[in-house]
């Protein structure tokens, strides 16, 4: 790695936590802020202007969500690398981002010289995933065939088994919402875990799942 500071992109849809953490990068010598976007398009749009080495995305942003837009910049020529900064600890979005090309997953109440670290570490070609986070990967891995031979409906929520039901009965994502009384937004997180957790690719596959395993 050159003496050059790590340029560094930040998006996040609240004000104060990029700026915040702008100004906690922009204290260290070794690292450069070289834009601040409020959503995922707007990072790819910064991204192909400021050529950063890395990119912090938080995952549930309004328009273009983190995952969305760490698939797009890993696919560029020059793709930068990926942190996940999040305050999800979910599985499935820890193993989503992984999926897409992140090279961390990291939450946002890590201290904040943990968080300078962590970006140094990535720019250097070294993975970070939050401890807790890895911790929970290596027993869910470690459990092996234990795990593939159970009922796949355990690893669902009660909740995820009725957006699942409502799926399988052909609703959109508003008509659940509008059956659950929880917002849209609520049900397109409870439909990406869903697919996540049954390693499913969309709603058709859902859809046979379901007619196969619920009642």
């Amino acid at each position: 790695m050159s003496d050059e500071p790590i340029r560094v992109l930040l998006a996040d849809d609240h004000r104060l936590m990029r700026e915040g953490t702008a100004a906690l990068f922009n204290a260290d010598d070794r690292l450069e802020v070289v834009g601040l976007a409020s959503d995922g398009r707007e990072a790819l749009e910064l991204a192909e202007r400021r050529a950063p080495d890395v990119v912090l995305l938080d995952l549930n942003m309004p328009g273009l969500g983190g995952l969305e837009a760490c698939a797009a910049l890993r696919e560029r020529e020059s793709a930068p690398e990926v942190l996940m900064l999040t305050v999800s600890e979910e599985e499935p979005d820890l193993y989503a981002a992984l999926r897409v090309g992140a090279s961390g997953y990291l939450l946002k109440d890590m201290a904040p010289s943990e968080l300078i670290e962590a970006v140094l570490a990535v720019a250097r070609g070294e993975p970070r995933i939050a401890p807790q986070m890895a911790s929970r990967m290596l027993a869910e891995l470690s459990r092996g065939s234990d795990v593939a031979s159970r009922d796949p409906l355990e690893a669902l929520s009660e909740r995820e088994r009725e957006v699942l039901a409502l799926m399988s009965d052909g609703l959109r994502n508003r008509e659940i919402a509008e059956r659950l009384v929880i917002s849209e937004a609520t049900v397109k997180t409870h439909v990406r875990h869903v697919l996540e957790k049954l390693r499913l690719r969309n709603r058709a596959e859902a859809a046979a799942f379901a007619a196969r395993h619920l009642a």
